[in-house]
């Protein structure tokens, strides 16, 4: 891989990751106009760390305070029960996302609410993952395939229309369809962050609320997958060529950051349709092209 190859890739990988567009599709597709045929787990494995910095980055502080929360709780196993306690709703804003707490609760709740929905999400995208694996790594070298899922992104996107003023809260039955969005998006070309803050806003999620859900329940999952690429470049000795990673992962994690807050701001202004058209430009052109 180029200089050049590996900041093509790392941009479409920072951008689309977070952007409601798939950015396991647009790396099948850019790999294909690019003529690599076989993908560098390697460079994979550089670009997906660039794209988990952005996160950090950009929820740095309340990353911290969840982990402290949740350590602190440990030793509090009464914190845990009054998380998951049902109770009277209570609006929780500002820095906090918004949960189904019980009233009048307070500390460490908000956190340990948000680890537990965080959790919840992980199931079906997990037993995905373990039952569907050999199906969903062959959809990569498939790109007419991924052409027809950035359709169903677009038709995802357009849906957002029906729910214009969302203002509900997170709940674990809430999450657990947010995971099976999540899950769905396994297959190149349906867009992680496009069907799991699409699925929240169906289910009458504030729309803020749903879009920084969706980037923090993804910290996990890409930190899992990064782990699998590691085991899998050790398996097969992968050769390092330091200049395309650096490039790639600096690419990746700049336009990573953009592209979180951007979207944050487009879901609050009911923005998403744009995606869509993109994503039906796309997909029907590959399909007539490819």
């Amino acid at each position: 891989m180029s200089w050049w190859e590996a900041i093509v890739l790392g941009l479409v990988q920072g951008l689309a990751e977070f952007l409601p567009i798939s950015s396991s599709g647009h790396l099948v597709l850019g790999q294909y106009l690019l003529g690599i045929n076989e993908p560098d787990i390697t460079f994979e494995v550089f670009v997906h760390f660039g794209t988990t910095l952005s996160i950090l980055t950009v929820y740095w502080s309340r990353i911290v305070r969840i982990l402290r929360d949740g350590l602190g709780a440990l030793a509090s196993p009464g914190a845990w029960a009054e998380a998951i306690r049902p109770g009277k709703i209570e609006r929780a804003r500002g820095d906090d996302l918004t949960y189904d707490v019980p009233e009048a609760s307070g500390g460490p709740v908000p956190s340990l609410r948000l680890i537990l929905y965080v959790l919840v999400t992980m199931i079906p995208t997990g037993l995905a993952f373990v039952f569907f694996q050999e199906p969903l790594e062959a959809a990569f070298s498939d790109p007419r395939l991924v052409c027809g899922a950035l359709l169903v992104t677009g038709t995802l996107l357009l849906l957002t229309r029906l729910r214009p003023d969302p203002d509900g809260v997170l709940s674990p039955l809430k999450s657990f369809v947010i995971g099976i969005a999540q899950a769905a998006a396994l297959i190149p070309g349906i867009s992680r962050s496009g069907s799991t803050i699409c699925t929240a806003i169906y289910q009458n999620v504030d729309r803020k609320e749903a879009a920084d859900f969706s980037f923090l329940m993804l910290l996990p999952v890409v930190l899992g997958a990064t782990a699998l690429k590691v085991k899998d470049m050790l398996e097969v000795g992968a050769e390092v060529n330091a200049l395309p990673l650096v490039l790639g992962t600096a690419v990746a994690y700049a336009s990573g950051i953009l592209a979180i807050r951007a979207v944050v701001i487009l879901v609050q202004r009911r923005s998403l349709q744009y995606f869509a058209f993109y994503c039906y430009a796309v997909g029907i052109l590959g399909l007539l092209l490819i």
